[in-house]
């Protein structure tokens, strides 16, 4: 028995010695994929139509085989890319379902998202977590940027840009899951206005599936005014805590989290007023999986350290269970 134990804690210490690299290096795989991004590899393996070869890709991006393959070879391992032959029978690398997500276009894209989340202005606010813990209902971000994320976006347009472009990828995601698998949400409705709609882009592909749909698309002013043009949407600036335009339903998706109780409650309560009479609908799709709840405790603490918000998941009186 004793044995026994002294085995199980040896083991136990032999594992942290190799998971503490894990939290030393973790940096590692966000850099890289954003380094992915900002070559174009993924691009310019679609682009090539078949297998590349590091001599091809190295030559097509301009850069220096050696740290291409480094580059290559992380990416592999962790299945992002894969190795197979070429019609010539040489070894290239290939795209997988995960890569398409890294490319620039396209409509699995989620390059903008990543470029979002690994930026200086989104990667400085980390640093900062302890503060938050110590000084609640101050984020992360206020205390690097000295205002909060929505003010820093009005005025740093660049900035704001980026968030509805990657806003935009997690649309192509969310809302073609959820025409095929809740069309019935829409029935009934004439117009629908997009809560926090940023640049459009769930609106347009909302009224492509639906055509007898009208798409209020709402934002605040300065989001609005570079919002391009869509056909049946109408872009319309205001503020969501004054007042909502009218529609048949109101829609929104990842607005509530960003917001305390308080603020939460004034949002559903123009929302209600903004819905017409006799509607009555209203929608908040949750995007979840029997295997998200280690992403879900990601976000968790993304809403410490960019906003000062929280998730239907939270309950803060719960304590975790120790794992078996």
């Amino acid at each position: 028995m004793e044995k026994t134990q002294r085995e199980e804690k040896w083991n136990e210490e032999e594992q942290a010695e190799v998971d503490i690299w894990k939290y030393i290096l973790g940096f590692t795989e966000m850099a890289v994929v954003r380094c992915a991004i900002e070559l174009g590899i993924a691009d310019a393996i679609e682009s090539h139509g078949s297998p590349m070869t590091l001599s091809e890709l190295s030559s097509t991006l301009g850069c220096d085989p050696s740290p291409l393959y480094r580059i290559m070879r992380f990416l592999m391992h962790r299945g992002i890319f894969k190795g197979t032959l070429n019609s010539q029978g040489s070894p290239g690398y290939a795209q997988t379902p995960l890569s398409r997500r890294l490319m620039k276009h396209g409509e699995h894209s989620m390059a903008a998202l990543i470029l979002l989340e690994s930026s200086p202005v989104m990667l400085t606010p980390w640093l900062s977590l302890s503060a938050r813990v110590l000084a609640d209902g101050t984020s992360s971000f206020e205390v690097a940027h000295g205002e909060d994320i929505w003010s820093y976006s009005a005025s740093n347009p660049a900035h704001g840009q980026l968030i509805n472009e990657a806003m935009a990828c997690d649309a192509r995601v969310i809302v073609p899951a959820m025409i095929h698998g809740c069309p019935e949400v829409f029935d009934g409705l004439s117009s629908l206005v997009d809560v926090g709609g940023g640049n459009g882009k769930t609106l347009k592909v909302l009224v492509k599936a639906f055509p007898w749909l009208r798409g209020i698309n709402f934002d605040q002013p300065h989001v609005v005014s570079v919002a391009g043009v869509i056909s049946g949407v109408e872009n319309v600036g205001g503020d969501m805590f004054e007042s909502v335009p009218k529609a048949d339903a109101a829609f929104l998706k990842w607005v509530l989290h960003d917001w305390g109780d308080n603020e939460c409650i004034q949002i559903l309560k123009k929302c209600r007023e903004a819905v017409l009479e006799n509607k009555g609908k209203f929608s908040y799709p949750i995007h979840s999986t029997d295997n998200s709840h280690r992403l879900i405790g990601m976000v968790l603490i993304k809403t410490l350290v960019s906003i000062n918000g929280y998730l239907a998941y939270e309950n803060p009186t719960r304590v975790p269970k120790p794992s078996s």
